[in-house]
């Protein structure tokens, strides 16, 4: 694994090079002091992970992350930062997890993992095949769980929950990814949730004025946001 570390503290960058020598896998392939300069790293060198902290000079290390989350092969982003009040946009930018200083090593080795698991279900290279299941890890395995079996995903703090037809697992991969991903099989109904397009049945306003998606088979209606109903009563429509 290939890593860049961005930071505008030259002692957190060498510290956490120091955490990353423990792992064998890893290298450290570049290090940047500003938004502007991992950019330009990250260019040049397609880290497979970027250690990314929020409060740099010039562009903020959430600006990076957005700009990041547009390439292809899109790097996964871990945040480093001693403040804790900006993880909901941090996981909003995609990124796989969110650190605080000063950074302890079994939890950075933690992130790493999930990072493996995000690289090895890594959207792929154009003119490849797409992915036909999605992966999650329970108690040390893996589990493949085929899309056909999707009802819906929904983001759950760090993880996204698969609601499939056998129950309920956690994958790591940011909400946001996947939607990009499989834009042709999933449509957003909320900030929070993709449902599988041919389980949406139909779209219900309660009495208070809320609007609820219907899933075939799903018992429970789903809540759907003001900005999501014009799109889904498209979609509705051309069913």
């Amino acid at each position: 694994m290939q890593v860049l570390i961005a930071d505008d503290e030259p002692l957190a960058r060498g510290r956490l090079r120091a955490l990353l020598a423990a792992h064998a896998d890893v290298s450290v392939v570049a290090e940047a002091g500003n938004g502007a300069d991992a950019l330009a790293a990250c260019m040049a060198a397609a880290p497979d992970l970027v250690l990314l902290d929020i409060a740099m000079p010039g562009s903020d290390g959430l600006t990076v992350a957005r700009q990041l989350a547009q390439l292809q092969p899109r790097p996964a982003v871990v945040f480093c930062t001693a403040y804790d009040a900006h993880a909901l946009s941090a996981f909003e930018a995609a990124a796989i997890d969110y650190l605080m200083k000063p950074i302890r090593a079994e939890r950075l080795a933690a992130a790493l993992e999930r990072v493996r698991t995000f690289l090895a279900g890594r959207a792929p290279a154009p003119g490849t095949p797409a992915r036909k299941a999605l992966c999650a890890r329970l108690r040390g395995s893996l589990r493949l769980i085929p899309l056909e079996d999707v009802l819906y995903l929904q983001a759950d703090e760090k993880y996204v929950v698969v609601h499939h037809v056998h129950g309920e697992d956690l994958i790591e991969e940011p909400l946001r990814a996947l939607e990009e991903e499989f834009a042709a099989q999933f449509v957003r109904i909320h900030r929070n949730c993709l449902v599988a397009r041919p389980r949406l049945r139909e779209l219900r306003r309660t009495p208070a004025g809320q609007v609820q998606a219907l899933l075939h088979d799903v018992p429970q209606p789903l809540e759907v946001s003001r900005r999501c109903v014009a799109a889904l009563k498209a979609e509705l429509a051309g069913a």
